[in-house]
């Protein structure tokens, strides 16, 4: 089950693989992401020097009172990767429309993870089209439920 999540990652953009990072956060931030605190939504993943961080993602501290002063709520953090799956996301960060954003932030064996996607953003008519279907299933639905 998803701590948070990137709501709009299915409208904006189509998935093509996933992979499950590790993230790397201070102790007021990890209690904060379990409690469901944060947002993904307009954050993605840079590569710079060998390494892969997690950029705009927004999570407030616990308590804001015992936070440091300085602290940035959208500081750049670093997820934690294997090797392979920092070349295979390098390569597809140079590919032309192809960016990498976090799906979602989970729990696993105690441990907070991050769910990113190499994906390509939609246009607009992929949209509108995933919209059209979305509600002509809705409709359907809705009609065979009542009989």
């Amino acid at each position: 089950m998803a701590l948070i999540q990137n709501k709009k990652f299915n409208l904006n953009f189509e998935a093509q693989e996933t992979f499950e990072a590790g993230i790397e956060l201070l102790g007021f931030e990890v209690k904060a992401v379990r409690s469901k605190l944060g947002s993904l939504d307009g954050s993605y993943v840079i590569i710079r020097g060998g390494e892969a961080f997690l950029v705009n993602a927004y999570i407030p501290p616990y308590q804001p009172a015992n936070a440091p002063e300085d602290y940035d709520p959208y500081r750049a953090r670093r997820l934690l990767l294997h090797k392979k799956e920092l070349i295979e996301l390098v390569g597809a960060e140079q590919q032309k429309r192809l960016t990498i954003v976090p799906k979602a932030m989970y729990n696993s064996r105690g441990k907070i993870k991050v769910e990113i996607a190499i994906a390509q953003g939609k246009k607009k008519f992929d949209k509108r089209e995933d919209i059209k279907k979305r509600d002509t299933q809705r409709d359907v639905e809705r009609e065979l439920s009542d009989l």
